[in-house]
């Protein structure tokens, strides 16, 4: 998927939403004490909703909730612990607002809890191959799915889009066979999750058209990665530049989609970018043949 054609993605209680035509933004909401930028920020359910509403306002089509910190070296917590933290956010949002719901889990059980208390979308950082009955979840709910490369627990192959390809292709197999439509699909590359090094993470970046093999919109989550601070030399909670910069570079690379802390400023340069593919589109269509 490439340029600004557009396409509905399906999800979950018989929602859609068009992905191409304008960037869409994925607003991260961490109901953790330990995620790497903003852990322990917001304690109570209150608190949370009021985040992600204000993130909505400011330009999030798509509320992204976990209840478990995806860092390097995080501890793991309990089903019933993540389950705690989601659900409750969820139930209190699902009422609040008409933003897609979108829960961040690779865990089936919580999956079907959350679709059940109201998320539209299942974001899934190992890519269905650790709960495979996740994508089973998928199909029986019309959830969305968002499949995430990862190189964690595995070995890697050498070029960054042969594994990409070798790791998302399992993935869609999983995703197949339990019946879940391509329309309900969208990939995400996984910035940061095991590319150890800038310049990996930098080579993905600058390969990122490739992916548009897979024929399904693309989201990119660079959202202020270490990788960004290896560039500017910046801490964690001071890359929200820098992931504009980044988000603005890979839409022009085709991505539809974008996870990010900070909305207000990512929404500002993608629509530069946005309207920069439109005048790029207009021109190609004045310019005599």
């Amino acid at each position: 998927m490439t340029g600004l054609e557009g396409i509905l993605w399906r999800v979950a209680h018989g929602r859609e939403i068009e992905l191409g035509r304008r960037s869409t933004i994925m607003a991260i909401i961490n109901v953790t004490p330990d995620s790497f930028s903003d852990g322990g920020r917001f304690e109570t359910v209150d608190a949370v909703v009021e985040h992600a509403l204000r993130a909505v306002s400011e330009g999030a089509a798509i509320i992204d909730i976990g209840g478990e910190s995806t860092r390097p070296g995080a501890a793991a917590v309990s089903p019933s612990e993540e389950q705690a933290r989601v659900l409750p956010v969820i139930e209190a949002l699902r009422g609040r607002t008409e933003a897609l719901i979108s829960i961040d889990t690779y865990r089936a059980e919580t999956a079907r809890l959350a679709v059940s208390a109201g998320a539209h979308i299942v974001n899934d950082v190992f890519g269905l191959q650790k709960e495979p009955d996740i994508a089973n979840i998928a199909a029986a709910t019309g959830a969305g799915l968002c499949i995430m490369h990862t190189g964690r627990d595995r070995a890697k192959l050498p070029d960054v889009i042969a594994d990409q390809v070798h790791f998302l292709k399992q993935s869609l197999a999983i995703a197949t066979a339990s019946g879940v439509n391509s329309d309900r699909i969208v990939l995400d590359p996984g910035f940061g999750f095991a590319k150890e090094t800038a310049e990996e993470n930098l080579e993905l970046m600058a390969r990122f058209s490739e992916l548009s093999r897979f024929g399904l919109p693309l989201l990119a989550g660079t959202s202020r990665k270490r990788f960004l601070g290896g560039v500017t030399g910046r801490e964690a909670p001071d890359r929200d530049a820098a992931t504009a910069a980044s988000s603005a570079l890979l839409r022009l690379q085709g991505a539809a989609v974008f996870r990010v802390h900070n909305v207000a400023i990512n929404r500002d340069a993608l629509d530069i970018a946005d309207a920069m593919l439109n005048a790029r589109q207009e021109f190609e269509r004045k310019r005599p043949t």
